[in-house]
């Protein structure tokens, strides 16, 4: 049931050109899209519907989690301080084995969902086993979602059969294909290095007969290379590109270890890359060369990756450290600049996701907006928008709105029951010894 009309008026809006703060503004939300905003001294007669003051508001697209695995909060500082094949192999992969199952990954993910949305995102792509279960918790959170049915050549939880991880992906896009307008389903082929290549190729031709994003963990760390599935070329970008696996579909997670020639596959084929920073410095896994990505023209979005190999789930976080880890790793202060942190956990994502109406404020686009709270003393003085990537942080968020519905107001959760979530997902840990 959507409300016919919002109004925000008296807010901050960040506009064209040059992303200046216009001050003093209303916006008009009508049937989940944004309809219209200008100033104070031009604000329609107030419609039925909906009124937010936005006094003292910043008003911005929500955020877009580009790569996330929802229900690992229930793993979230569980094997800390790890190498990446240690933490993955001994660690991670065990406890999955242990403890995935339809409750767990129901209520992990709800508690990823709270997580993110007192935090500004608003879409988020998300990737893991029982993935049914992480799409139900998603749609009550009233967050829109790319969930992507997870596919591994091991037995795996939901899919002791490695033999059929096709058919239940299959069954999974069947499912909520055209369930709701905020889920779109997707695939997620693990890796190269827990796919065979057959695997790969099935699960890209079933993305491709559904018309729904396939994406894939790539060039994570430095030895993935020699630890490829029977391998169809030297590094992981060439072994997929061989198997005809890119195209402007295949979301390509990490991306940490290219040299010149697999940027030049990735960009020739369309491809977007989600960059996880945080998680690639906790891993140790390196730091990406997105200056040199973007300077062959690829698709640069972001992601938090897992609360298992980031601990939060926190966007505005992700953009600062996205932004300064390339300044540090080139050198140059100007090496990537806060607007274009910002474009990527935005517009960038939204494009890369195949969600377009997405990630701008702009007639036309999804009413999917966050309002955060300027009378911080650590957002003051405040010159434009882009001061957003170093200054603030989830905490500022103050009101969420998705697909026109405010979902949080002033910190308070709407569409879900925070504490119900922290109380079962603590039931679950027990079970573990956290």
């Amino acid at each position: 049931m959507h409300t016919p009309s919002l109004l925000i008026s008296n807010v901050s809006i960040p506009v064209s050109p040059g992303n200046r703060l216009a001050k003093s503004q209303w916006l008009l939300v009508k049937n989940t899209k944004i309809d219209s905003f200008g100033s104070m001294e031009m604000m329609p007669a107030l419609p039925a519907g909906q009124h937010i003051d936005g006094t003292g508001k910043l008003l911005l697209p929500g955020l877009i989690n580009a790569h996330n695995h929802c229900a690992m909060t229930l793993f979230r500082g569980m094997a800390d301080d790890l190498k990446l094949s240690h933490w993955l192999h001994d660690h991670i992969f065990p406890a999955e084995a242990k403890h995935v199952n339809q409750e767990m990954v129901y209520w992990c993910t709800k508690l990823a969902a709270a997580e993110m949305i007192l935090s500004g995102t608003t879409t988020v792509a998300d990737g893991y086993f029982h993935e049914e279960q992480a799409a139900k918790a998603l749609l009550k959170s009233g967050m829109r979602a790319v969930p992507a049915q997870a596919i591994i050549d091991f037995p795996a939880p939901g899919v002791p059969d490695p033999a059929k991880n096709i058919a239940a992906a299959e069954q999974f896009l069947q499912q909520w294909q055209n369930s709701d307008e905020r889920i779109t389903p997707a695939l997620f082929a693990h890796s190269p290095y827990t796919c065979s290549p057959q695997t790969l190729q099935r699960a890209k031709q079933l993305a491709q007969k559904y018309q729904s994003r396939f994406f894939i963990h790539a060039a994570e760390s430095r030895d993935e290379a020699q630890i490829l599935m029977d391998p169809q070329g030297k590094s992981p970008v060439q072994h997929l590109a061989t198997l005809g696996l890119l195209d402007e579909a295949t979301v390509l997670i990490h991306c940490v270890w290219l040299d010149d020639e697999d940027r030049e596959r990735i960009a020739k084929s369309n491809a977007g890359v989600i960059i996880c920073p945080q998680s690639h410095l906790k891993l140790a896994s390196g730091i990406a060369e997105v200056t040199e990505m973007l300077g062959k023209g690829i698709a640069i979005g972001l992601g938090t990756d897992g609360c298992a190999s980031n601990n939060s789930l926190d966007m505005f976080q992700e953009m600062d450290f996205l932004a300064k880890s390339q300044k540090l790793r080139t050198l140059d202060a100007t090496a990537l600049p806060a607007k274009t942190a910002f474009t990527a956990a935005t517009e960038s994502n939204a494009l890369i996701l195949g969600l377009p109406n997405l990630g701008k404020i702009a007639p036309g686009y999804k009413a999917d907006l966050i309002l955060l709270d300027m009378n911080k003393a650590h957002l003051q003085p405040c010159y434009s928008n882009d001061f957003c990537t170093y200054n603030a942080s989830g905490s500022d968020v103050h009101t969420v709105i998705i697909n026109g519905e405010v979902v949080m107001q002033n910190r308070k959760i709407l569409s879900l029951d925070v504490d119900e979530c922290m109380t079962e997902v603590r039931k679950l840990a027990r079970t573990i010894g956290a």
